[in-house]
């Protein structure tokens, strides 16, 4: 599979090293924004084919970002997939409402996460 280029937008940054990480073993490019605000500015920038959101960043929350991202005519076929651990009743329709393509719940699933990934770029060939 060819590599991808994959926004991370997370504020804690063990989480961060650690999805870094998995998608570099993967052999991806991965780009870090660790806020909504700076993530928008990278996704605008770079044009990555994947955006990790984090739901719980300071400032703007994933979800306001999410929707700024699907009302841009040049990011909006990017697909964002949420990344939270406060999966609460809701939290996921309220993530897809949003315009999110998927919803990954942390701690993450090391084991799935790249094939729970790769089920999002493909989609976006």
């Amino acid at each position: 599979m060819e590599p991808k280029t994959i926004l991370i937008i997370e504020d804690n940054q063990l989480n961060m090293k650690l999805v870094k990480t998995l998608l570099q073993i993967e052999k991806h490019q991965v780009l870090e924004a660790g806020s909504a605000e700076n993530g928008l500015e990278i996704a605008k920038e770079r044009l990555p084919d994947l955006i990790l959101m984090d739901i719980q960043l300071p400032g703007m929350n994933g979800l306001e970002a999410t929707r700024i991202i699907k009302d841009d005519p040049e990011l909006m076929n990017i697909p964002v997939v949420a990344l939270t651990s406060f999966a609460m009743q809701g939290d996921e329709e309220k993530a897809m409402s949003a315009g999110c393509a998927g919803y990954i719940t942390k701690p993450i699933d090391t084991r799935e996460f790249a094939k729970t990934l790769a089920q999002y770029y493909q989609n976006n060939n």
